[in-house]
C-alpha cells in the first residue's frame, strides 16, 4: 500500500521562501507610519513644530479631553521626562496655553497627561484674567504658535470663597476683586454663601465664562486669531473629587 506524507514538497518550500523574501523586501521599503496628531501620544522627545502644526485647534482640544480621560482612568502614558527635557532645550512648540488657578491640586500637565513642551501653563489665584496674563497668552499664540487657549477653573476654589466673603489681604485683595463680577452675575436659588459647595462651584463656572469674555474683549490679538480659526478659546472646570475636566458650553467659542 502506497503511504502518504504530510511533509511539504521541495517546490512548496521554495514557494514559501519566495513569498517571505518578497514580503521582507516590501516591508523594508515601506514608509514608517506617520506620527499621529496627538501631543499625548507616546513619542521620542518633546512635541516638534511639525507635530504641533499638523493639528487643528479642534484636534488639540480633543487631545486635552483624551489626556484627562487617561488621567482619570489611571492609564497615563509612560514617558521619559529627561528625554523631553533634553529634546525641548533648543526650542518649544506647545499646542495650547492653559490659564488656571494657583491651587496645588490642579497641575495642568498632569491632569491632561501632557509632557514637557506640550503646554504653556499660566497660574493665578481664581484663574483671573489680568493684563500680564493676557500678554503671556498673546505671546503663546501669536508668537510661539499655540492653537488653543484654555481657561481652567475648579471646584471648591479658595479664591472664589474669598471673593464671596470679601476677604482683604494685601495684594490678594486686588486679585479677588477681579472675581466680584462673577459673584454678582451668578444666578443661584440656594444659599449664596461660601459655606455652600453648590454656590461656590456655580460662581467658579460663571467666573470662567466671564473670563472668556474678558479675553476676547481685552485682547484684540487673541480675538482676531479666534475669528480667523487659527486659535480656539475655551473654558473648563476641573472637579477636585473626580479628576474630571468638564468643558463648558460657550456661545462665543468657535468650538
Amino acid at each position: 500500500m502506497k503511504s502518504t506524507s504530510n511533509k511539504p514538497s521541495t517546490q512548496t518550500t521554495l514557494d514559501r521562501r519566495s513569498i517571505l523574501r518578497a514580503a521582507s523586501a516590501t516591508w523594508a521599503i515601506a514608509p514608517v507610519a506617520p506620527w499621529l496628531p496627538q501631543f499625548g501620544a507616546s513619542r521620542t522627545g518633546s512635541l516638534t513644530k511639525e507635530q504641533r502644526d499638523s493639528m487643528t485647534p479642534a484636534q488639540i482640544i480633543e487631545e486635552l479631553k483624551k489626556g484627562n480621560a487617561r488621567f482619570r482612568t489611571g492609564r497615563m502614558i509612560a514617558r521619559s521626562y529627561s528625554t523631553e527635557q533634553r529634546s525641548s532645550a533648543a526650542g518649544q512648540y506647545p499646542a495650547a496655553v492653559v490659564l488656571g488657578c494657583v491651587d496645588s491640586r490642579v497641575p495642568a500637565e498632569i491632569v491632561f497627561d501632557a509632557g514637557i513642551g506640550d503646554l504653556f501653563n499660566a497660574r493665578i489665584a481664581g484663574n483671573v484674567v489680568d493684563d500680564g496674563l493676557l500678554g503671556s497668552m498673546e505671546f503663546a499664540c501669536a508668537v510661539a504658535g499655540a492653537k488653543a487657549v484654555l481657561l481652567l477653573g475648579h471646584t471648591a476654589c479658595g479664591a472664589i470663597k474669598g471673593a464671596i466673603d470679601d476677604v482683604v489681604l494685601g495684594n490678594l485683595t486686588g486679585v479677588l476683586a477681579q472675581i466680584k463680577p462673577a459673584v454678582r452675575a451668578t444666578q443661584f436659588a440656594g444659599e449664596r454663601s461660601s459655606k455652600s459647595t453648590e454656590y461656590v462651584d456655580a460662581v467658579a463656572r460663571t467666573n470662567v465664562l466671564v473670563g472668556l469674555g474678558q479675553i476676547r474683549r481685552r485682547s484684540p490679538v487673541l480675538e482676531d486669531l479666534e475669528k480667523k480659526g487659527t486659535v480656539s478659546i475655551v473654558g473648563a472646570i476641573y472637579d477636585l473629587s473626580t479628576g474630571a475636566v468638564e468643558f463648558l458650553p460657550d456661545r462665543n467659542s468657535s468650538q
